[in-house]
């Protein structure tokens, strides 16, 4: 009896020792750049990632270079197409911007678009949505057509949800149903 005590005590006195804990090695990553001082003697090195800040497409608008026509022709290129209520044919009055987008966008390879549909506070947002993205393919259609590589085109609908204009005419709502173009370098 004596020894199955003792070889208990022998069990639970190798079982109860503390164990050594060894944290495995962190990876630091800063969000905001950090200015690199001298390293000390005692610091251990550590690497870092560098973050690229992702500029907007909106600001990159007024750094793409332009072929043969001066930056500020460029806002004038890119005007927003607009549609008939609950309609998403191009009209007549679209087509001639549309053809200034393809000449442009064949003249510069390095830019791509993207066609943002848009509808009026009118109907429900599924509906709107749906309608919008009718919009913008409708616009990616026609660029296509006249040569533009539909790989450079995306599409993306808005519906109601961003709206130029919040009166409730038809002034206003016909301002709203519209496509709009947001230009990318590469």
């Amino acid at each position: 009896m004596k020894k199955i005590i003792l070889v208990l005590l022998m069990v639970l006195a190798i079982g109860c020792q503390k164990k050594q804990v060894v944290a495995p090695e962190e990876k630091v990553m800063p969000k905001e750049p950090v200015k690199q001082e001298a390293p000390k003697a005692e610091a251990p090195e550590v690497k870092r990632e560098v973050v690229r800040e992702i500029v907007p497409p909106k600001t990159q608008e007024a750094a793409l270079p332009v072929k043969a026509e001066p930056a500020k022709d460029v806002s004038s290129i890119f005007k927003d197409v607009l549609f008939d209520f609950d309609k998403y044919s191009i009209r007549d009055d679209g087509r001639p911007t549309l053809d200034a987008i393809a000449s442009y966008l064949k003249q510069n390879g390095q830019v791509n678009i993207a066609i943002e549909g848009n509808c009026d506070e009118r109907g429900t947002n599924e509906y709107n949505l749906a309608l919008g993205e009718r919009r913008a393919k409708a616009a990616k259609d026609y660029l296509s057509s006249l040569g533009v590589s539909p790989s450079r085109i995306s599409v993306v609908t808005y519906g109601e949800e961003k709206p130029i204009c919040t009166e409730q005419d038809e002034t206003c709502w016909q301002k709203n149903r519209r496509d709009h173009f947001v230009a990318s370098g590469k």
